[in-house]
């Protein structure tokens, strides 16, 4: 029986067929594996608290300048900049507003001035029928001109524009003259001339 035996010599027995040798090899690495895992953990748990310090660092500095920021930005500042602006668009309201009236305006004189020009130019160049009858009233040479003629008597005026030939015609006698006006002679010398000449 197994109970028979000396329990001595059975652990001994047991303890001869036993080899533990490769276990306590696989055990070793199992814990360097272990140790060297442990080391890398806390290199990367030492990287992982830096880079963390360093951003709460910047996060600190950053929310500091953002306070900065807003508490710099004054409401009165703020209400003054908005006042401005609204006080410029409605400047440039305005302008706008006057520019288009004034552009209006500028239409109508534009249309005035089209409308003058064409009435001018079917008048010509010497005017219409009242400019040229005002002329003749106002122009004491037009009013001369106009008598010698109902006289029959027309007078034309040289380069210069002095009248000094005349064209006396008689319709009666059927006799034409015509009579170059010289200046050593007298104005009423001409008168008793061009009178005689007609009659």
């Amino acid at each position: 029986m197994l109970f028979d035996e000396d329990p001595a010599m059975l652990v001994q027995s047991t303890m001869a067929n036993f080899h533990i040798d490769t276990d306590k090899i696989a055990i070793g690495r199992i814990n360097e594996s272990l140790s060297t895992l442990q080391q890398a953990r806390h290199l990367r748990i030492r990287e992982a608290e830096s880079a963390l310090k360093k951003l709460s660092r910047n996060f600190a500095t950053m929310s500091q300048q953002h306070s900065e920021t807003v508490c710099s930005q004054n409401s009165t500042d703020h209400a003054s900049q908005i006042i401005e602006l609204d006080t410029q668009k409605f400047r440039v309201a305005k302008a706008a507003s006057d520019l288009e009236i004034e552009g209006e305006r500028l239409e109508q004189e534009l249309e005035g001035l089209k409308s003058r020009l064409h009435d001018l130019d079917v008048e010509g160049v010497e005017g219409g029928e009242l400019v040229k009858a005002k002329r003749e009233v106002d122009d004491p040479t037009i009013l001369k001109l106009k008598v010698y003629r109902s006289l029959g008597i027309d007078v034309e005026a040289d380069n210069a524009g002095n009248y000094n030939k005349a064209v006396i015609r008689n319709s009666r006698k059927g006799d034409v003259h015509v009579v170059n006006v010289d200046t050593k002679f007298s104005k009423f010398f001409y008168s008793n001339y061009f009178w005689q000449t007609v009659q």
